[in-house]
């Protein structure tokens, strides 16, 4: 694996860090004290809004799409040069699941007029996507959800819940699994829908976090009819298309590592104050933690760099994924930890009037569910064992 960039590689980096300084709005340029834990775009904030249509106009707001679709056609390594300096340059995420996930499926499973239909309302912004995967008893389990599907003419009719879905109290359309053939071994049984949210049936109730904030909900549905022409693939078959919107959201977590780095970045200034402006005195153990933090960084930046260095070479990066997820998401609980010891007792203080504007404190609290969210760190650790441990299961 070679760390330096090629002449064509650094001359994209140029052109990218150029685009983020010219065209960024200025609010974001500073970033934040302390940056780290889970969170989402607000989708109506105009800032957020006028670097999108930034990104549109110059071609680049669905990197990895075909030329032929409105996309860009990137190579994988320059994806990843683009998130990094995105990062590097405080840049809000802004595809979402409709330029990350949806698009590429219908891509690769859609029919023609769902291409027309969708495609170019999902580059636009006016199509915004959430993902109706997850249910109460059917989370790492996914193929054993109950949601319902029953084909009636030339409709479906839902029935069922979803939870912890991001951004439904804001998108306009999901992307749902259901079960549509329960006498079929379970990952036989499932189709792929595309529902429109003003669908009569259907109630969106906001699930605030740990934070107070609102990113997740769960969905009712009650009788809801979804014609057939939005059933992506074929039925029952879904499983298998739902394998392919999930093999788009592999990424290589770049932009939150560069995150990472800028947290311990953080709590090194902060702990030059150690013993004045209320912060606790910086004794050895936690010099050491800093140490480690800052090296656990830089391997996490080496994992992300050897799984595009893997799928530039047409390699499956399966397990290596799962061992930079669960390193990473570890690492950011050690980090958000140590910054609330480096507070002393105000690391217990939250809200706006807290020390840094509550950002540590904040990200302390959203950390807790980073080994949950995208994968638990058991199911991480399964996979592994299995994949790169070659252990037998149980």
């Amino acid at each position: 694996m070679d760390l330096r960039d090629t002449a064509e590689e650094a001359a994209w980096r140029s052109e990218v860090r150029t685009f983020v300084d010219k065209e960024l709005p200025p609010r974001f340029r500073k970033g934040k004290t302390f940056e780290l834990g889970l969170s989402e775009t607000t989708w109506d904030d105009p800032d957020v809004r006028a670097w999108r249509k930034k990104l549109v106009d110059r071609g680049w707001i669905a990197p990895s799409w075909p030329r032929e679709y409105g996309g860009a056609s990137l190579s994988l390594m320059q994806q990843f040069i683009m998130q990094e300096e995105f990062a590097e340059g405080h840049a809000p995420p802004v595809g979402g699941a409709g330029i990350s996930m949806v698009g590429p499926t219908l891509i690769v499973h859609g029919t023609e007029e769902q291409k027309k239909k969708f495609l170019p309302t999902i580059l636009s912004g006016e199509t915004l996507f959430c993902q109706g995967f997850s249910e109460p008893e059917a989370g790492s389990d996914l193929a054993a959800l109950r949601t319902r599907a029953v084909r009636d003419g030339d409709d479906f009719v839902l029935n069922g819940q979803k939870i912890w879905t991001s951004i439904a109290h804001q998108a306009n359309w999901m992307f749902v699994l259901a079960r549509t053939d329960p006498d079929v071994p379970k990952h036989k049984g499932i189709s792929y829908l595309l529902l429109e949210m003003n669908t009569p049936g259907i109630d969106v109730r906001e699930l605030p976090d740990i934070t107070g904030d609102v990113l997740f909900n769960e969905v009712f549905f009650d009788n809801v009819r979804v014609p057939a022409a939005n059933l992506v693939g074929e039925e029952n078959r879904g499983w298998y298309i739902a394998a392919t919107t999930l093999d788009f959201e592999r990424a290589s977590a770049i932009g939150a590592i560069v995150q990472l780095r800028r947290s311990v970045e953080s709590l090194i200034e902060i702990a030059k104050t150690a013993g004045s402006d209320g912060n606790a005195g910086i004794g050895s153990a936690l010099r050491m933690e800093l140490v480690d933090h800052w090296t656990a960084v830089e391997v996490t930046r080496m994992m992300a760099y050897n799984i595009v260095s893997m799928l530039g070479r047409g390699l499956i990066p399966n397990y290596q994924a799962s061992m930079l997820k669960t390193f990473a998401s570890e690492l950011a609980q050690r980090i958000s930890d140590t910054a609330v010891q480096l507070l002393g007792l105000r690391g217990g203080l939250y809200g706006r009037d807290a020390p840094y504007a509550g950002q540590i404190s904040r990200a302390y609290l959203s950390s807790l569910g980073m080994t949950i969210a995208a994968g638990t760190s058991e199911i991480q650790r399964n996979i592994i064992a299995t994949r790169g441990l070659g252990l037998p299961r149980e």
